[in-house]
C-alpha cells in the first residue's frame, strides 16, 4: 500500500531522515514513536507531500507520489492533527463536507455521509452539526476532525499526535472509538504518537525510530516481547508488557516438556513415573503420535484397588485445554472458575504442545513484581 524506499530528508546541515525504507499495508494502522525529534512526524507529512523527500522514493499501490497531482494527491487522504484544524467561521457540519463539495459531489450523498459520520463518532447530527467549533469541547472537536477526515472515504488516514492534548478520559475514549471504526472500515492509517500506551493500544504496527532512523518496526507483542535493543527495551519499559497482558499466550509461560505415558501403561507404572517426576497428573497421548486422548491423576489411581489395569481404561477424555495463542488472562479464568491444577495446550490438530500448571502461573504472574523491584 505505502512503501518508503531509502528515504532520507535533510533541513540546511541536518540529517533529520536517514534511509528510511519500511511497507505499510492495506488496511493497517501503523504507529510511530520515539523522543522529541525522531523524525516521526516528517516521515507523516511525506506522505502528503506536505514535506518532499531529499532523496528516495514513496510509493502508493505501486505509483511515485511525486508523479501524482499534490491536490488530488491530498484529497484522496484524510488528516487529523492536535489542533483538530478546524474552521473557525464554519459549522461542524461544513468542515465535515467541505472536501466532498469542492469535488461537487451528489448533496444528498454528501448529507447522508455526513450523518454517518457524526454517528459512528459518537454525536448526534441533531445536536452539534449546526454548532461552531468553539461550542465544543476539546474531545468534541476531535471527534468532528475524525469525522472530517473519513468524510471521503479514502483510503489513507493520517493522524498526527491528534489525541495528547486530550484529558487522559477522552483520549481512552477516543481510542476506544479509534479501534471500534477500524475495526469495521480497516482504513489504513498511518498515526503518529508519543505515547508507548496508545501505540500498544491501537497499533497492529509499531515503528520505533530515534535519530531519523527505524529502530524496530514490528507488531506490539514482538516489540513487547522482543525488544531488539537496549533503547527500545528502556523506550517501552521493561515490565509494559503487564499493561497488556493480552499479549502474554499460552506458547510464552508453557511447560514444553510435559511429562505423558501411553494409553497401554498399567495404573502401578504411572504411579511410578509420577513419583520418579515429581508430578501428580500425566498427559496420556496416543502410542505413534503426541495426540493428546487424556489425562489420569494421582488421586484417579489411589481410588483403584486393581493397579495391574491399563490406564485407559479409567482415564479422563473429557479435559479442559487452551491453544497456543490463548492469552494469559483467559487462563485464568478457566482455571478460577473450573478450579484445575493444570491444563494441557493443544494445536488444532490435538497434538500436545505442552503444560500449563498453576505453579508455572504463579511463576509468570511473580516475575512482574520482581521486575518492579529490579531483581
Amino acid at each position: 500500500m505505502i512503501k518508503f524506499e531509502n528515504v532520507t530528508k535533510n533541513f540546511k546541515d541536518k540529517k533529520v531522515l536517514r534511509n528510511i525504507t519500511l511497507d505499510i499495508n492495506k488496511g493497517n494502522l501503523v504507529a510511530f514513536i520515539g523522543e522529541s525529534g525522531c523524525g516521526k512526524t516528517t516521515t507523516l507529512k511525506m506522505i502528503n507531500r506536505l514535506i518532499r523527500p531529499s532523496s528516495g522514493n514513496i510509493y502508493i499501490n505501486g505509483e511515485n507520489i511525486e508523479s501524482r497531482d499534490i491536490i488530488e494527491l491530498r484529497r484522496q487522504m484524510g488528516y487529523v492533527i492536535q489542533q483538530t484544524g478546524l474552521f473557525p467561521h464554519m459549522t461542524v457540519k461544513d468542515n465535515i463536507e467541505i472536501i466532498p463539495k469542492a469535488e461537487k459531489r451528489d448533496k444528498s450523498v454528501i448529507e447522508k455521509r455526513t450523518y454517518e459520520l457524526m454517528e459512528m463518532v459518537g454525536l448526534k447530527p441533531e445536536e452539534y452539526l449546526h454548532r461552531y467549533p468553539v461550542e465544543l469541547s476539546g474531545g468534541q472537536q476531535q471527534r468532528v476532525g475524525v469525522a472530517r477526515a473519513f468524510a471521503t472515504d479514502p483510503e489513507i488516514i493520517l493522524m498526527d499526535e491528534p489525541f495528547s492534548a486530550l484529558d487522559p478520559i477522552t483520549r481512552i475514549g477516543l481510542q476506544d472509538e479509534l479501534i471500534n471504526l477500524q475495526s469495521h472500515l480497516r482504513k489504513t492509517i498511518v498515526f503518529v504518537t508519543h505515547d508507548m500506551d496508545e501505540a500498544i493500544k491501537i497499533a497492529d504496527m509499531i515503528c520505533i525510530m530515534r535519530n531519523g532512523e527505524i529502530l524496530q518496526y514490528d507488531t506490539p507483542e514482538n516489540i513487547l516481547k522482543n525488544p531488539c535493543n537496549d533503547f527500545v527495551s528502556k523506550f517501552v519499559g521493561k515490565n509494559r508488557i503487564w499493561t497488556s497482558p493480552e499479549f502474554i499466550k499460552a506458547e510464552d509461560i508453557m511447560i514444553t516438556s510435559p511429562v505423558t505415558c501411553m494409553q497401554n501403561m498399567t495404573l502401578l507404572r504411572c504411579m511410578d513415573k509420577m513419583r520418579s517426576n515429581k508430578v501428580d497428573s500425566l498427559m496420556i497421548i496416543e502410542n505413534t503420535t503426541n495426540h493428546l486422548i487424556g489425562t489420569i491423576s494421582a488421586q484417579q489411581i489411589q481410588q483403584q484397588s486393581d493397579r495391574a489395569r491399563e490406564v485407559n481404561s479409567i482415564m479422563s477424555t473429557d479435559f479442559l485445554s487452551v491453544s497456543p495463542q490463548d492469552n494469559i488472562i483467559d487462563i485464568l479464568k478457566l482455571v478460577e472458575e473450573n478450579q484445575v491444577s493444570n491444563i494441557p495446550v493443544i494445536d488444532e490438530d490435538n497434538t500436545l504442545l505442552g503444560l500449563i500448571t498453576k505453579s508455572s502461573l504463579v511463576t509468570t504472574l511473580s516475575q512482574q513484581y520482581l521486575e518492579v523491584e529490579g531483581v
